[in-house]
């Protein structure tokens, strides 16, 4: 008989203990054997791959989300790369975050501890089966994975691989837990799994993220939208600022870190707008921008407000002029989803008022915002970017999959 998702997830609390007191050259022995096992398996997963992208196209999925869905060689490439590293990183637990000696001679320590079980729901993205369980395994975690019904059966074969590399090193397979239900009911109860699961961490759009905070028993770390902003201020190096634009719109643009909106100072305007829109209209980009960028440049559609909201996640670019960096500043204030802003300047002072006064995971001086990510920030890899301000914030690496524990020595004092 089939098991529930409470059952699946129940087996992963038990798997947990063992995870947590495994020692660091067995969880790491885990990561090499899943490394060689994708390799190994190559052919198999490619194949599942391809039956996903075929069940997908049949089904109307958009480039985007096809873009996301495909795995090819290069990217099983990466994901072995990413088990290796994440291999390779310093192991958190058990680590001391600081230490003191009280005028009682009690010695408190705060030490970090793994989470416990760990939830992720994501749509489309293969290769976050394997960057996910890496980070938990790795951080002494146990992790329930559910992805989207266009994944499964690459889903289904990396899991199962995950799970071979497990039992090979004297771990148990539920450590990697896939829920091979992808209704929104197996959403709702693993949200719902107060006492079994420590913490959600949903990858995905909108309707996910509402469906989830609706029902949500559990903690949850938001992996937030990504409407990011480049603001080229009037003394920015134009082939600078041209390099860094069509990297952070066109090299992927149906990531979250993919820039959505380019802010140009109405001082260098009327040159820099019609050559960077040419370039990108070029490069198959959509501009949407105001009446100043529709001005100088004539392929350009009047952008709405709903547009500066937006996260295209396709090769589309609302554009915007402001008089100076309070405007630029201003604007991102209000569009902003928290995720990454950048600007592009050769004044000192302008980068200091933008990395100071502009609220967002991160904040980058004169270079893409397509870095903002786990394995560019050599955290191996990442488990998605928090765009919340609790428990963490951007790239969420292997201590950000960890709490701390107070660990209290004595030697018989007693409270008066």
């Amino acid at each position: 008989m089939k098991k529930s998702v409470t059952e699946l997830i129940y087996e992963a609390k038990q798997a947990s203990y063992s995870m947590a007191s495994s020692d660091t050259e067995t969880k790491n022995s885990v990561l090499q054997c899943a490394a060689e096992l994708i390799s190994q398996k190559a052919d198999y997963i490619l194949k599942a791959n391809r039956l996903d992208l075929e069940a997908a196209k049949d089904e109307g999925l958009g480039k985007t989300a096809i873009d996301r869905l495909k795995l090819t060689d290069e990217r099983l490439k990466s994901m072995q790369n990413g088990l290796l590293s994440v291999k390779n990183q310093p192991d958190p637990v058990g680590s001391t975050v600081e230490g003191w000696v009280l005028p009682n001679g009690l010695k408190v320590s705060r030490i970090r501890v793994p989470l416990g079980t760990v939830g992720i729901i994501y749509e489309n993205r293969p290769n976050v089966t394997s960057d996910a369980a890496a980070l938990c395994l790795k951080s002494g975690n146990a992790v329930v994975l559910r992805g989207s019904k266009s994944a499964i059966n690459s889903n289904t074969i990396i899991a199962e691989l995950l799970n071979q590399a497990l039992s090979e090193n004297g771990l148990p397979e539920a450590a990697v837990t896939l829920i091979d239900r992808t209704d929104h009911e197996s959403v709702r109860e693993m949200v719902s799994a107060s006492g079994l699961l420590d913490c959600v961490i949903p990858r995905g759009g909108q309707e996910l993220l509402k469906t989830i905070t609706a029902n949500a028993k559990v903690p949850i770390i938001v992996d937030g939208d990504g409407n990011c902003h480049i603001f080229v201020d009037e003394s920015a190096d134009f082939n600078m600022a041209k390099d860094i634009v069509i990297n952070a719109k066109v090299q992927r643009p149906g990531v979250c870190n993919a820039m959505e909106t380019l802010i140009v100072h109405e001082n260098i305007a009327d040159r820099f707008i019609p050559e960077i829109c040419d370039a990108l209209s070029g490069l198959g980009v959509e501009i949407l921008g105001d009446k100043i960028t529709c001005s100088l440049f004539s392929k350009c559609t009047l952008a709405t407000e709903e547009d500066y909201a937006t996260e295209f996640l396709d090769l589309k670019l609302s554009v915007k002029c402001v008089r100076n960096l309070d405007e630029a500043i201003s604007h991102i204030r209000r569009f902003s989803s928290g995720h990454s802003e950048a600007i592009i300047t050769s004044d000192l002072n302008s980068a200091e008022r933008f990395v100071n006064e502009v609220d967002a995971a991160a904040v980058l001086v004169n270079t893409s915002t397509r870095f903002v990510d786990g394995g560019e920030f050599g955290l191996g890899a990442e488990i998605g970017i928090s765009t919340q301000k609790l428990h963490a914030r951007g790239p969420m690496g292997l201590r950000d999959l960890t709490s701390i524990k107070y660990v209290v020595h004595g030697n018989g004092q007693i409270r008066k």
